[in-house]
């Protein structure tokens, strides 16, 4: 027989041990992988500290977040008063207007309810700017990034809630469960007033049963399409009757409760909201779907139908859910498990997720500190990219993944980067009008070399492993290439021509 030189490639093995990540392999490329995934990213100072500290040193100073000092979230810093109930003695002005056909009196009202529409959604965009500003500012990043996927997760819009400190509210309940029990955050939520009206809720009554909440509850919430039926939703409706609100608490209208026997999911009672959510709880397919969710937003972009997982990932996820049971729901366990394990850490892993809008810009700012620049500008930005925050495209949130990059996308995202480092908007010429000084970020770096009119290319490999992660081949020696012929190497501005480059590569819209 003839004989043959050639040889088959074996793909390379994925290991999805949850077992912890070796000490001595946790380096430089690992910790700013923790700090772009339970975080937005950092400095070259934060990386290396967490590379000192060693992996589990690391994940708790994120974890345990609330024994970092921050800024209070205070419930009085917006107001609560701009969208109110009507007052006895308004309702009974208007009902007089309405029955004797006052026009003047109605078109008082009318006004003084668009008035009040216009300030809240003034109100709305202070808010968005906020919580943007917290997500840079934070010393707790991996709450604010919890928070945020809680927002995602439980999808509320202001479109619909039309109440800006209902929306403010909600997010400081996410805030405040972030890394806590799921069980806990579903009883929160049937207690929301931005969730309540979004779906409905309100209206949900025994004489006229709206099934929208129960529906999304199980389908979106906590158990995947499939793993309920009709006479679920139908019965878990009427545990939800008369989970309603008034001006901004949540209301409990018992003439309103539907009081007789339900079945939901298996189990049988006269139960309320909250023996639905005991109901949910208790099915088989809840942890599997949390887990997938959690997997698909820290981890890798997956089909979140537990079903169509397969391979490593479905054996991740598998071993995540039955800790999640055995957890009885905490949050902060599987967390710690994750961001500590050897698959986390993996190739296939690494650098191979694509950044959100918001994980794109707010990482700008915590890994090059850049000038936060004017937020109205960038607020704006993000929107075109596809993400608003309390504006979220539908119930079910955001895609992710690939739905966040298109022709148009790509454009704004490089632009907006190119504003962030340069301080000029699209079609103006160059001006650094930041004084943002990317020699300090060199300087900054704890490499000796870089000390004293360091060599071009190790500031490039050094640029290109913080803001990168790799150094593809021949990228350093492009990017000398274009910073001399702008100005030296070392120099602001050859610096910043560098890293306009590195965040204009295709690379940099990965994590």
């Amino acid at each position: 027989m003839p004989t043959t030189n050639s040889t088959t490639t074996q793909p390379r093995r994925v290991v999805t041990s949850l077992s912890k990540i070796r000490d001595e392999d946790f380096g430089y490329a690992q910790a700013r992988h923790l700090l772009l995934r339970a975080g937005f990213g950092g400095t070259d100072e934060q990386i290396r500290t967490l590379v000192q500290w060693g992996p589990e040193a690391a994940v708790d100073h994120l974890l345990n977040f609330e024994e970092i000092p921050a800024d209070a979230d205070r419930r009085d810093a917006f107001d609560h008063n701009i969208i109110h109930p009507r007052t006895t003695a308004e309702q009974q002005s208007l009902m007089r207007a309405r029955q004797s056909k006052d026009e003047d009196v109605l078109a008082q009202f009318r006004t003084m309810r668009q008035k009040a529409q216009r300030a809240d959604r003034t109100q709305m965009r202070e808010i968005q700017r906020w919580w943007f500003t917290r997500m840079i500012q934070s010393p707790r990043p991996l709450q604010e990034k919890l928070t945020l996927f809680w927002h995602g997760h439980f999808a509320t819009s202001f479109r619909i809630t039309e109440d800006s400190y209902h929306m403010y509210s909600q997010n400081r309940m996410f805030r405040a469960n972030a890394a806590g029990n799921f069980a806990d955050l579903l009883r929160a939520i049937i207690r929301d007033p931005a969730m309540l009206k979004y779906l409905n809720n309100n209206q949900n009554r025994k004489s006229s049963p709206n099934e929208n909440f129960a529906r999304e509850i199980m389908e979106l919430f906590s158990l995947g399409e499939g793993n309920y039926s009709e006479r679920d939703i139908k019965d878990g409706a009427k545990a939800l009757t008369g989970f309603t609100f008034r001006d901004d608490a949540f209301y409990f209208n018992k003439n309103g409760h539907d009081n007789n026997t339900k079945q939901v999911l298996g189990m049988s009672g006269n139960f309320d909201a909250d023996g639905f959510v005991n109901a949910i709880l208790f099915s088989p397919a809840c942890a599997p779907f949390i887990c997938a969710k959690i997997y698909k937003f820290f981890v890798a972009d997956i089909p979140t139908d537990v079903k169509e997982l397969t391979g490593p990932q479905r054996t991740v996820v598998r071993n995540m859910s039955s800790m999640l049971q055995d957890q009885r729901y905490a949050l902060k366990p599987i967390l710690r498990r994750l961001f500590l394990s050897r698959h986390f850490y993996d190739a296939s892993v690494m650098g191979n997720k694509i950044k959100s809008p918001l994980e794109l810009v707010v990482g700008a700012v915590r890994t090059l500190n850049v000038p936060i620049r004017h937020i109205p500008h960038l607020t704006e930005a993000m929107d075109m990219m596809g993400q608003s925050i309390f504006l979220p495209p539908s119930v079910k949130g955001w895609d992710g993944g690939r739905s966040w990059i298109n022709t148009s996308t790509m454009y704004v995202r490089q632009n907006t980067l190119a504003y962030m480092l340069t301080g000029h908007r699209i079609n103006e010429s160059y001006v650094n009008r930041n004084k943002y000084n990317p020699t300090n970020l060199v300087a900054a770096m704890n490499d000796p070399r870089l000390d004293n009119n360091p060599p071009p290319m190790l500031i490039a490999n050094q640029l290109l492993d913080l803001v990168l992660g790799s150094r593809p081949e021949g990228a350093a020696k492009i990017l000398v290439d274009a910073a001399n012929k702008v100005d030296k190497p070392n120099s602001a501005k050859g610096i910043t021509t560098m890293l306009l480059l590195i965040t204009s590569m295709p690379e940099y819209q990965l994590c």
